[in-house]
């Protein structure tokens, strides 16, 4: 059987979940579902797979070897940030050409691992065949903060061919292509054999490809983790794998996946994945809440109290306080504080 190895891409800053977010400790390390950091529940769903391949940065480092327990992964060491297709290019650049590399970012939350892991075989069995894999998330809303593929012909049992990547649509767009039934999200999670994925590299994306098989070429080992070299890196360039390959490419596929995804892209939809009590409200820490509905109130000490309001963000982290509408939540990452953070 073909191995598949977990490739989880550690990175970002998560400003618009600001400020319990925050560059120092980012949202894939902090416990905003449950008990576990969400880092800590990517692993528990990839353990069923090889031990995974974790990249991630100097400043994100300490973190991930705390989190890690148990897990006998391997850690890439990124000089620098240079965007998804160059994370991933070091990452397979590390692993033999005939393993499939099983791309996973650690900031989502899947609320049904059993389906994930089963998304993830489909998607195993056509990089086999060749197919760059991308994860159809079920749209389940006109959201227009997601980018979107359209299904093309079916491949077997397994998936469909991507017959389109669409970029973030408006809303009257994203509403057309719910009714129409043929468009997931594009949750960027994918699937490739590490051979196909270097080819196409090589093809589409040269000026990341050439850098980075150079800055591993020239890395170093330290135990558990892989230092690229940082010169060789600096050259790379930073776009994002979508860009880089999967647009580009005449061999990509999708499977659906319906397992209770979310990308905790904001305090909206982390209230929207929280438990909720039978008005919609969700509380953590000290709070009171009267004639309230679909609130979420977040405390690390000083009580909240809220009298009477609908669809309101309220957290309080330290000596920081944010209070938003849900609706423009999206909006967080754009304040001076979360950007200086």
């Amino acid at each position: 059987m073909t191995q598949i190895v977990p490739v989880i891409l550690c990175g970002g800053s998560g400003t618009r979940l600001w400020p319990r977010s925050r560059a120092s400790k980012p949202k894939p390390f902090l416990p905003l579902i449950g008990d576990e950091t969400i880092f800590e529940a990517t692993l528990d769903r990839c353990a069923v797979f090889a031990a995974p391949m974790i990249v991630t940065g100097v400043a994100h480092l300490p973190h991930v070897e705390a989190q890690l327990g148990d897990s006998e992964a391997r850690i890439v060491v990124e000089p620098q940030a240079r965007n998804t297709a160059a994370a991933i290019a070091l990452a397979a650049l590390r692993l033999p050409e005939d393993a499939v590399m099983l791309v996973c970012p650690s900031d989502h939350h899947i609320g049904d691992p059993a389906a994930f892991a089963d998304a993830a075989r489909k998607a195993a069995a056509l990089a086999g065949e060749g197919w760059l894999v991308s994860f159809g998330i079920e749209a389940s809303a006109p959201k227009t903060g997601y980018g979107y593929l359209k299904r093309g012909e079916p491949l077997g049992d397994n998936g469909f061919r991507t017959a389109q990547f669409v970029e973030k649509p408006d809303v009257e767009r994203a509403k057309a292509f719910l009714a129409d039934g043929g468009y997931d999200w594009n949750g960027g999670i994918f699937a490739f054999r590490v051979g196909k994925f270097l080819e196409e590299l090589d093809a589409h994306a040269p000026a990341i490809a050439g850098p980075a098989r150079e800055a591993v070429t020239k890395g170093r080992e330290q135990g558990r983790l892989f230092h690229p070299d940082a010169d060789a890196f600096a050259d790379a360039g930073s776009i994002s794998v979508d860009y880089a390959v999967m647009e580009r490419t005449d061999q990509a596929a999708l499977v659906p996946a319906r397992m209770d995804w979310s990308d905790i892209g904001s305090w909206e939809s982390l209230h929207a994945a929280r438990d909720k009590d039978g008005e919609g409200n969700s509380v953590r820490g000290r709070a009171e809440l009267v004639d309230c509905r679909n609130v979420l109130v977040e405390s690390d000490g000083p009580r909240v109290s809220v009298i009477g309001l609908e669809g309101v963000v309220v957290v309080v982290d330290g000596d920081e306080v944010l209070v938003t509408s849900m609706q423009v939540a999206q909006k967080v990452g754009k304040l001076d504080g979360a950007a200086n953070q």
